[in-house]
């Protein structure tokens, strides 16, 4: 009985202890459980190059986590660690040299749930999936991070032919590059050249030519929409950019033309010398061909005969030749007539918006006179100087334009002469290779006639003898 007695305590006791444990154990259970419920980013995270940015990772209870182990990963590195805390403790050993020093974990904020990994100077390389992983609490999250770089662009005004060059260095994704005019529309430009660096930077390029209805303000813009980065640079072209172009470009169609006309006349005068030669063995040749037909006769006449023949073909054939290269120059004297006209046209229409321009700063000179500042005045001087000699040099141009245009009216006229001259040798030579087809048949008849009355007298004779 009393062994009896003395163990019902101690089952009491070892029950109660069972009990407790269990009682511990579902309250850790129900600790982790609440704890294992965190909030991350769904969306990517975008940094600058060089930034200084965090990847967001707490528990939603603000659970004291100082103690468990965090660790902070890219998979597809080697090592993968970015950073590792154990036990409250940086461990550093595995960590990945790419984040040496440029990683950390808050350790007051640990205590509140919150285990975000601060990234400092970020760099392109450090572009990708993170991972934060911490067994004890059964969480396994994910971030991504995107790295871009910006710069401003920098422009280029091209006097020379209406453009304007924009372009900007340092971006990272790869940008595009656009150009607005004032209202904001897209305008028309050349294809953008992309070039990326060493340092997996990009460079973008792109020119636009400038024409008067855009205004005087346009817009370069560089923009990346991944990184959601826009840079853009507003650039105001002077009046002078209108014009200046145009008479250079017209110079330099000038210059081109007179070396065509130049050409051209040359050309012209080996024709001549080449005519003039021609012209001489023409003059001789009927006489020696119809010389030689009253002289030749039987069938040396039939061989003289097919030689002529073979040489009126081969002047026939130069002939053609050379009506083919006279209608070809025509063709490009009309389109370079055409050209010269519009570029009179163009010319008279810079030359008249400059005259406009010459006495609008003359009055506006006049009427300022006393109340702009000494600067603006000697602006207005400079423009007054800058305008008259754009305008001798446009009245210039014009007069060479107009010289240009007279020449090449003179040098088709004297092509299409020669094209009729050309025309009626080759009907000439079409008529006498007729003629000489029909002697040549002629004779051939004659031929056969006379050597069948030959072959009748011999049948003739036999007959005769016979008898």
């Amino acid at each position: 009985m009393i062994h009896l007695k003395r163990m019902k305590p101690q089952l009491s006791v070892f029950n109660v202890l069972v009990l407790q444990d269990a009682v511990v154990f579902l309250l850790l259970t129900n600790t982790y459980a609440v704890q294992s419920e965190f909030i991350g980013s769904a969306q990517p995270i975008v940094a600058m190059v060089g930034d200084d940015i965090i990847l967001p990772l707490h528990l939603q209870n603000a659970e004291d986590v100082s103690d468990v182990t965090v660790e902070w990963a890219r998979p597809e590195l080697d090592p993968r660690f970015v950073h590792v805390r154990r036990d409250n403790v940086e461990f550093l050993i595995d960590q990945n040299p790419l984040y040496m020093g440029r990683t950390s974990v808050n350790k007051n904020k640990a205590k509140c749930g919150d285990v975000s990994l601060k990234l400092s100077k970020v760099k392109l390389s450090d572009a990708g999936i993170y991972r934060c992983f911490i067994p004890d609490l059964h969480i396994d999250s994910t971030v991504q991070l995107v790295v871009g770089a910006v710069s401003s662009p920098a422009t280029q005004i091209s006097i020379d032919n209406n453009g304007v060059v924009c372009k900007s260095k340092g971006w990272y994704p790869e940008p595009e590059l656009l150009w607005l005019d004032a209202e904001g529309k897209n305008l028309s430009a050349g294809p953008t050249e992309t070039v990326r660096g060493p340092d997996d930077l990009y460079t973008v390029s792109s020119r636009v030519t400038v024409e008067k209805r855009h205004s005087n303000n346009i817009i370069c813009r560089v923009q990346q929409r991944t990184i959601n980065q826009i840079r853009e640079t507003q650039i105001h072209v002077a009046d002078d950019l209108f014009m200046a172009p145009s008479s250079s470009t017209v110079r330099i169609i000038i210059s081109l033309l007179v070396c065509l006309v130049a050409v051209l006349i040359a050309v012209l005068a080996f024709w001549k010398i080449k005519k003039t030669e021609k012209d001489q063995r023409e003059s001789e040749l009927p006489f020696s061909t119809m010389e030689s037909q009253l002289l030749v006769e039987g069938g040396d006449r039939k061989h003289h005969l097919d030689m002529i023949r073979a040489k009126l073909e081969e002047e026939k054939q130069k002939a053609e030749g050379e009506l083919k290269h006279v209608d070809h120059i025509i063709k490009t004297l009309t389109v370079q007539k055409k050209d010269l006209k519009k570029q009179r046209e163009k010319l008279n229409s810079l030359l008249q918006d400059v005259n406009i321009k010459i006495v609008e700063n003359k009055k506006k000179l006049e009427d300022g006179a006393f109340f702009y500042e000494e600067k603006k005045t000697e602006k207005r001087e400079q423009t007054k100087d800058d305008l008259e000699k754009k305008n001798k040099e446009l009245e210039e141009m014009l007069k060479n334009t107009e010289t240009l245009l007279e020449r090449t009216e003179g040098l088709i006229n004297t092509m299409i002469e020669r094209k009729g001259k050309l025309e009626k040798d080759r009907e000439q030579i079409t008529k006498q290779l007729k003629q000489t087809g029909r002697q040549r048949d002629e004779h051939q008849k004659k031929l056969e006639l006379e050597q069948s009355e030959r072959e009748e007298e011999k049948h003739e004779l036999k007959t005769n003898e016979s008898v």
